[in-house]
């Protein structure tokens, strides 16, 4: 792929260690594959969404 799907603007190849993704600075286009599966049976509320988010960010900056 040498050029954007999207724009037809240049793509860049981003690689870190054996995983690769393609991207477009002019759009934004990422070609990045993601699984959307909800990881819970009922919705989580904007409270507990935020208490997730606050706790896994301090998890992360503790190490």
């Amino acid at each position: 792929m040498n050029e954007c799907p999207r724009c037809q603007g240049p793509i860049e190849v981003l690689s870190l260690g054996e995983a690769s993704t393609v991207t477009c600075s002019h759009c934004g286009f990422a070609d990045v594959s993601v699984e959307h599966q909800p990881q819970r049976e009922e919705p989580e509320s904007w409270g507990e969404a935020f208490n997730r988010f606050y706790d896994e960010s301090t998890a992360t900056s503790d190490r």
